[in-house]
């Protein structure tokens, strides 16, 4: 029987696993923390009682992705679908609100109405269309092209200066801007409005689904999977180097796949220059600096529907979002920083004491900051929530800096494996019709370094053992797997 040795069991590695222990390989993951997870782990918070994720906390993705669909995600583990997929509160007690429901956010945007549905509706309408189109390797031809043309325009649209004559009104304005600042680019920018514009879809489609527990169910279900084809699991093994590394005989078959960042490639002994010169030129962006709250009891925020929202965008209007953002790009952090915020237990009863809440948190910094955001974040949110200093009884930071030692996948911080750039869309790490392959025999990369990027959804990791499947000539589509 052919080996496979899967190095990292972030959410990519362990679906790259399952796919190829379900194929007919003996696959052993190796995982340099103490559990598997990878970005998908959940860990006990600042006090006792209070349960944190480690690095995602919501999943607007992971349901409509084809690899999780196919796994059966969704009956796997308990989700939670909220009502509101994400809030934006505004000063004086206001708050633009993203809905579940379309129709419902629409018409509180008012005179937004309108542009609101121009630009969504057509996505959510054609979403499998939209996910096929990027959610996948981007040289190639979509599979529903009018829904690829619609969001390449609407993309154009809104990362450019023409997205201020899209939405008028502050709360429209404040309401996309907050959720296409999660790309941590400069806005605007088309790679931003890519990213944001899929994630705007997703909250009007399938929502803003997080697990009941924390995302560590996520990585449960899948390695409970691969155990009951054969696999196994390794934790506590930190890969520095591949040479020497017993991974097996690729002239047998035996595959190697790197759920890790690209670099760990370069240790190969038969990597070849112009790969490696290749995977030197990758550029990795800015970097996130995390903060967890345990809390007496819920956020006082000053509009009531943001306290039924489990995820907040805290930044104020689109003007300060966008300097927030763009202030990061020049390499500084402003005093009032974009602010991305999760309150899980809003909707999720095990993860506080009664009564009790928790609130983990981050914003964008530059790599390997070692800025404590603590009090930036602190005061951001006791700027919509009068009263939340009151309320918190413990923190916890990890600044950027700290973070490669969570997941040595996030170098300097940067928790989407690489610059988030239209450039590195199609350049992840390298420009190929099949960026999961290398020029190493045997040797796979499945990381959000490699198409599609970043997000909970299996894709890179399942692309990979396809890859891997296909050169074998073996059955590599998802029906023949499961």
């Amino acid at each position: 029987m052919a080996r496979a040795t899967v190095i990292g069991s972030g959410p990519n590695g362990l679906a790259a696993a399952v796919a190829l222990a379900r194929a007919g390989y003996r696959v052993e993951v190796r995982e340099a923390a103490g559990v598997v997870g990878g970005g998908v782990r959940t860990a006990p918070g600042p006090l006792p009682g209070f349960v944190s994720d480690v690095c995602s906390a919501v999943h607007p993705a992971a349901l409509a992705s084809p690899f999780f669909r196919a796994f059966g995600i969704a009956e796997r583990v308990d989700w939670i679908v909220p009502e509101i997929s994400y809030a934006h509160p505004l000063d004086g007690g206001r708050a633009a609100i993203a809905w579940h429901d379309i129709d419902r956010t629409a018409q509180a945007l008012g005179s937004d109405a309108r542009a609101w549905y121009a630009l969504l509706r057509p996505l959510v309408r054609h979403i499998e269309g939209v996910v096929d189109f990027t959610g996948n390797q981007l040289l190639r031809w979509p599979a529903d092209p009018v829904a690829a043309a619609r969001f390449g325009i609407r993309m154009l649209e809104q990362g450019t200066p023409l997205a201020r004559r899209t939405l008028r009104t502050e709360e429209g304005a404040a309401l996309l801007s907050g959720v296409l600042a999660h790309a941590n680019a400069p806005l605007p920018s088309l790679s931003a409005a890519a990213a944001g514009l899929l994630l705007a879809a997703h909250g009007h489609a399938g929502g803003w689904a997080y697990p009941r527990g924390g995302a560590q169910r996520i990585a449960d279900a899948l390695a409970s999977d691969l155990e009951a084809h054969g696999g196994s699991i390794r934790t506590g093994e930190h890969v520095h180097d591949l040479r020497g590394l017993d991974w097996g005989d690729p002239r047998r078959g035996d595959l190697l796949v790197l759920n890790t960042s690209p670099r760990l490639a370069l240790t190969h002994p038969d990597v070849p220059a112009g790969y490696a010169r290749a995977l030197r030129a990758y550029r990795y962006g800015p970097a996130a600096a995390k903060v967890d709250f345990a809390l007496d009891g819920p956020i006082p925020w000053a509009n009531p529907d943001v306290a039924r929202a489990p995820t907040v965008h805290l930044g104020g209007t689109r003007e300060e979002v966008w300097a927030s953002e763009n202030a990061v790009a020049r390499g500084t952090v402003g005093k009032r920083p974009y602010v991305l915020a999760v309150q899980p237990s809003v909707l999720d009863d095990t993860r506080a004491p009664a009564g009790k809440a928790v609130l983990w948190t981050y914003i964008h910094v530059p790599a390997g900051s070692e800025l404590d955001a603590t009090e930036l974040v602190t005061a951001q949110v006791e700027r919509f929530a009068p009263g939340f200093r009151d309320r918190v009884r413990e923190s916890h930071a990890v600044p950027a800096s700290a973070r490669e030692m969570l997941n040595p996948a996030e170098l300097g911080g940067d928790i989407f494996g690489g610059a988030f750039t239209m450039l590195q869309a199609v350049r992840r790490p390298v420009v190929s019709r099949a960026p999961w392959r290398t020029p190493m025999r045997g040797v796979y990369l499945a990381s959000a370094s490699t198409p599609p990027g970043p997000g909970v959804t299996g894709m890179p990791g399942w692309l990979a053992a396809r890859t891997a499947l296909r050169d074998a000539g073996l059955p590599h589509t998802l029906p023949d797997l499961f």
